[in-house]
Order: structure tokens, then C-alpha cells, then sequence
């Protein structure tokens, strides 16, 4: 089996997934290819796993055309089985190459099919997310494949790296500084409950804001910022519980990481974590906006260690039957096969 992978983005969850994937693959013996961005801090977690193209893709500009003549070369030489788009921008890229499958997986609620129209299957990450392109019209094919995560217990990095305390209780929460991730009401849920601190692990546009919003609410001595982390899980297993506050979450990778991590995890009802999470069983779960809720269920995760094990058990427990990598990676391998069959 051979995949072309065609990915443009740059930091964050889809990232994370789209490297755990590729390895996952190539476990499985699948021969790969990847285009990707120039100097993408994750490029070093595969090269071992398939052969690097680099190159930027502008929908106006002399560089498409070069990119496209490239491509061209590439799949003469390579002649995949499969050609996998990875979100909007890659799959506007994609080839009417006639000989290999042509997916795209949709990381998110698409607003419009008009970026897929050489791509005949698209995979979407929640059953949510397939009923949402049917509505839209899309009369092709449909697959839902959740993903999974590689992240297991590692050594945690010594708090006082932190400047935090080794008896605090610490509330990690991590993901690009966006809106929509809702960093900003982790920070005022935090400042209500004593004596807990937050590690914020990422980075983004809404950085400057959330530092100056802790200066603002008097937390800056228990708000900890650690700025883009790669490998993120040393900072996940030096805390106590894991949150996520997003008033928009397609799937939630991160509770997915969390979990790997042993952490307790908190979320927010967003889309993707009411369909994952199972609230009291593996986490708890918070209506989006409900501030004084959230600071709640902190409290109750910093003053009952029963229950962070209990829910730290039930997240383990989830990824082992529901999300594996084993029975993601064999959703995908059937997916490929099916096309390439049809060839």
C-alpha cells in the first residue's frame, strides 16, 4: 500500500494526529510520501516513516503553479494508491489523479464543499461532522474515523522548571491561543480557586491578551506559560488534571492526550467532548460558559483524589475500546484497501 499525504498546516492538534498517524502507518509496513510546509517543528517525528517533500501552496501566486508541476512528478514516480488531503488548504491542492484514491479528512465543520472537488471520500471525525457535508450536499463518499493518541505516561518535568510548587494543585490546559479554546475563562475559573495553578502549554494570536488578562485579574503568580511544547507530555504528567474549555470542538484531540497522560480531564460541552466523554465515567463535563461551574469541578478534582483516579481509570479505559490505535489505523488501512481495490 502506498499514501501521498498533502499537509499544509502548521502547530496544533491536526498536526499532532496527522504525525501519530504517519507513524502509525508505517508501523503497519504502508509506503508514504508527505508534502508539507517548510521547517514545521515536527518534521524531525517523520522522516523515519516517509519520504519529505516541502513546498507552500498560494492559491494566487507563480508558486502554485511550480507546486503543482512538482506534484505531477511525484505521483508519476511514486504512483500512490491513495492521495490523502489533510484540511481546507490541502485539499483544494488535490490532484485529478485518476489512480489512486482521493480523500480528504475534515478536521472541522466545513462551510462549503467548493475545496473538495477533485476529492471522492471525505473523512470526518465525528458521525456529527458526516451528518453536517450530507447537509451540505456532498453526494460522495463519507467515512467517520475518530482519531487516537500516542501519548503514555513519561516522566514529568521537575515544577520548579514552573516556578510552581511541588505540593500545588495544578490544572494544565493546552492548544493554540485561539477564541474558541477559551483559555481566557481557564484563567478566571482558576483565579476562584485557591491555591491551584495553571500551566497553559501552547501559543497563538490570543497570547499577549491572556498574559495581560492575568495581570488584570491579580493570577500571574499562579498562571504558568509555557509556550510550544512538541512533546507536550512531560508538562501533562507533572499536573494534577487536565482541562479543556472550547465553545467550538470538532473532536477534542486533547481529551484524547489528556487521558493518555493518566490526567483527570475536565471539558467544556462542546461538540466533540459530548461525543467522547461520558461525564462522571471518564471526566467531567461543563457547559461552555459556565464559569463558575468550571471552577467548581476544579475544586471538587483538587479535594478528591478518589475521583481524579476514577475518572484518570474511565479515560483509560475509553481510549482502549473506543480509540485506539490499533482500531483507528485499521479503519484507515480498510479505507485504503477498499479504494485501492476499486482501481
Amino acid at each position: 500500500m502506498k499514501v501521498m499525504h498533502i499537509h499544509f498546516g502548521k502547530e496544533g492538534g491536526a498536526e499532532r494526529f496527522f504525525v501519530n498517524l504517519v507513524n502509525a502507518l508505517h508501523d503497519r509496513g504502508v509506503e508514504q510520501r508527505v508534502l508539507i510546509r517548510p521547517d514545521r517543528s515536527w518534521r524531525k517525528d517523520i522522516e523515519g516513516c516517509a519520504t519529505i517533500y516541502e513546498g507552500i501552496f498560494r492559491r494566487v501566486s507563480l508558486s502554485r503553479f511550480l507546486l503543482q508541476w512538482r506534484m505531477r512528478r511525484i505521483l508519476r514516480d511514486f504512483r500512490p494508491d491513495v492521495i490523502m488531503a489533510w484540511q481546507l488548504r490541502a485539499s483544494r491542492f488535490m490532484p485529478a489523479y485518476k489512480d489512486a484514491m482521493r480523500i480528504s479528512r475534515l478536521g472541522d465543520y466545513p462551510e462549503h464543499l467548493g475545496y473538495y472537488t477533485n476529492v471522492e471520500t471525505l473523512v470526518c471525525i465525528t458521525p456529527d461532522m458526516a451528518a453536517k457535508v450530507r447537509e451540505l450536499g456532498w453526494k460522495r463518499g463519507v467515512e467517520v474515523i475518530a482519531n487516537f493518541t500516542r501519548a503514555t505516561p513519561v516522566a514529568p518535568i521537575a515544577r520548579k522548571e514552573m516556578q510552581t510548587p511541588a505540593d500545588a494543585f495544578v490544572v494544565v490546559g493546552m492548544g493554540r491561543f485561539v477564541k474558541r479554546k477559551g483559555f481566557d475563562g481557564l484563567i478566571r475559573a482558576i483565579k476562584k480557586v485557591d491555591g491551584a495553578y495553571l500551566w497553559l502549554v501552547g501559543d497563538g494570536p490570543e497570547r499577549e491578551r491572556l498574559e495581560q488578562l492575568t495581570n488584570e485579574l491579580g493570577v500571574d503568580d499562579r498562571v504558568r506559560f509555557a509556550g510550544w511544547q512538541t512533546n507536550a507530555y512531560g508538562y501533562l504528567a507533572a499536573g494534577d488534571a487536565f482541562a479543556i474549555n472550547s465553545s467550538h470542538e470538532p473532536l477534542g484531540n486533547v481529551c484524547f492526550e489528556g487521558w493518555g497522560a493518566g490526567k483527570a480531564t475536565i471539558s467544556s460541552r462542546a461538540e466533540g467532548p459530548s461525543w467522547v466523554m461520558t461525564d462522571e465515567v471518564d471526566g467531567r463535563i461543563v457547559y461552555c460558559g459556565a464559569g463558575a461551574r468550571l471552577a467548581n469541578a476544579i475544586r471538587r478534582l483538587r479535594d478528591d483524589p478518589e475521583l481524579r483516579e476514577r475518572l484518570s481509570a474511565g479515560g483509560r479505559e475509553t481510549l482502549r475500546t473506543r480509540f485506539s490505535e490499533q482500531a483507528i489505523s485499521d479503519a484507515y488501512i480498510e479505507l485504503f484497501s477498499k479504494g485501492a481495490a476499486q482501481r
